[in-house]
């Protein structure tokens, strides 16, 4: 597997965010630190619509110290702390100003499965990358990594030509975004379907 043909900035400045979280399926989220490249590939995404999704911190065109990031031109990481306890790693779509991010929620390990295993404190039997806390633990992903650009080598993703056909991929809801409303029902959850994970799960074993 070739970790280095990141995707190019071009593919982040797509506006419609939500079809955006669709394409990063299958694609992988890569780290490297010091020296060590970890990768995962991605299975599950949120999308979160700026300024007229009440479930985005940038809702109502709110920009603080935490948020700029987002209104930054796509191809960045936002990175945050979440119940002062996880990190969880979303990705800037779109151009400068228009504050769209898809949260990555889980991956499929695929490269550096060893280190994932010692930073989880989990036996390589009892990995588990689902969840957007456990993935950015897994990752080693923190605030260090917050506004760093995809294309670089500390934090990128790369297209790993796996295709998924339509009926692999399950659209739901958004999780622990009640607080939004009516906007907690829009169908922005994308991931790969049961049947479809496992093979993959198999296929990297």
């Amino acid at each position: 597997m070739n970790h280095r043909l990141k995707l190019p900035l071009e593919f982040y400045q797509s506006e419609d965010v939500v079809g955006f979280a669709r394409q990063l399926l299958g694609c992988v989220l890569y780290t490297q630190i010091d020296g060590i490249v970890c990768g995962g590939l991605i299975c599950e995404t949120e999308a979160y619509a700026g300024i007229t999704d009440k479930a985005s911190h940038a809702y109502g065109g709110r920009k603080t110290a935490r948020t700029g990031a987002m209104y930054e031109s796509g191809g960045l990481a936002y990175v945050y702390l979440c119940y002062g306890m996880h990190y969880l790693f979303n990705v800037v779509t779109g151009p400068q100003d228009v504050p769209h991010a898809v949260l990555v929620r889980g991956v499929v390990p695929v490269v550096g499965k060893e280190e994932m295993s010692r930073r989880l404190g989990k036996p390589l039997t009892a990995l588990r990358t689902d969840g957007p806390a456990r993935l950015t633990k897994a990752l080693g992903i923190d605030l260090a990594m917050n506004r760093q650009c995809l294309i670089g080598n500390c934090v990128w993703i790369a297209d790993n030509s796996h295709i998924l056909s339509h009926h692999e991929i399950e659209t739901t809801s958004r999780i622990g975004v009640e607080y939004a409303g009516k906007d907690a029902n829009l169908p922005y959850r994308f991931l790969i379907n049961a049947e479809s994970k496992a093979r993959l799960k198999a296929y990297y074993q």
